[in-house]
């Protein structure tokens, strides 16, 4: 059975992001949930999925679109 939590570091790596945004994120509030075990940050692979199709978009909000 694989471990259903990623570290940091390692969810970092799936996005392509620095681990500094995650933290960032944390702070504001941003980014998926996460838990603290023993001191140590873990995001669960459901949280995780769910945000990203939560980043779901089919426009950017804000751009107008031209009719063609």
């Amino acid at each position: 059975m694989s471990d259903p939590h990623l570290s940091q570091t390692e969810l970092a790596n799936r996005w392509r992001m620095s681990p500094r945004t995650l933290e960032r994120w944390r702070f504001t509030g941003e980014g998926p949930r996460f838990m603290k075990i023993g001191g140590r940050v873990v995001y669960r692979l459901e949280d995780i999925v769910a945000f990203e199709a939560l980043q779901l978009r089919q426009v950017t909000p804000g751009i107008s679109r031209k009719a063609g």
